[in-house]
């Protein structure tokens, strides 16, 4: 299955580091040249703001899914392709879990940790087979990558956490899987 469609789940906020921005541009731009559209939380802040003007940039189409109660917050992006405001949190989840062929996980927060988490337990409960892909920025998730071996070796996971994501340390390794899982 070609992947068209992949759902980014980020940061609204930069982070401390600038490796993260620069990722995070670098991928919205080689992701609309390779004419993958891009669909995520429709904030105009931070690492998802970074990541959508990146692929608008270049001519790519980027979907922004937002609930109402998140419209001022993360300062919804204006210059879209299309952008959906959802009644809920939940409803604009299940969206972006629907409209894409794969995810892919930047820096980011709590938020970020919840879609992850969710993709992971939706894939693992079968349902649905949608490849995550993690960019581990400078080992951001290293920490993260422990805990869930620590879960592992205690007996906590019903099978190999490693089987169920692909973890990338560059923006080229990320094509590159997301080519990979196309053929």
């Amino acid at each position: 299955m070609k992947i068209a469609t992949v759902t980014i789940f980020c940061g609204s906020k930069p982070g401390n580091n600038p490796a993260f921005v620069s990722d995070a541009n670098n991928l919205g731009s080689l992701l609309a040249k390779n004419g993958v559209t891009i669909v995520y939380g429709g904030g105009n802040k931070g690492i998802m703001g970074t990541i959508a003007n990146a692929s608008l940039s270049v001519g790519g189409k980027v979907v922004g899914i937002i609930p109402k109660v998140l419209i001022e917050w993360e300062a919804q992006h204006t210059g879209l392709s299309e952008l959906i405001v959802t009644d809920t949190m939940h409803s604009r989840k299940l969206l972006l879990y629907d409209k894409c062929d794969a995810a892919i996980i930047l820096p980011g927060g709590m938020g970020t940790m919840d879609e992850l988490f969710e993709m992971l337990t939706w894939n693992n409960l079968g349902i649905h087979e949608k490849k995550v892909v993690v960019l581990n920025t400078n080992g951001f998730y290293n920490t993260l990558f422990q805990l869930l071996d620590t879960m592992d070796s205690q007996g906590f996971m019903y099978d190999n956490w490693r089987s169920r994501l692909i973890v990338c340390d560059t923006v080229q390794e990320i094509m590159d899987a997301l080519n990979e899982a196309s053929e």
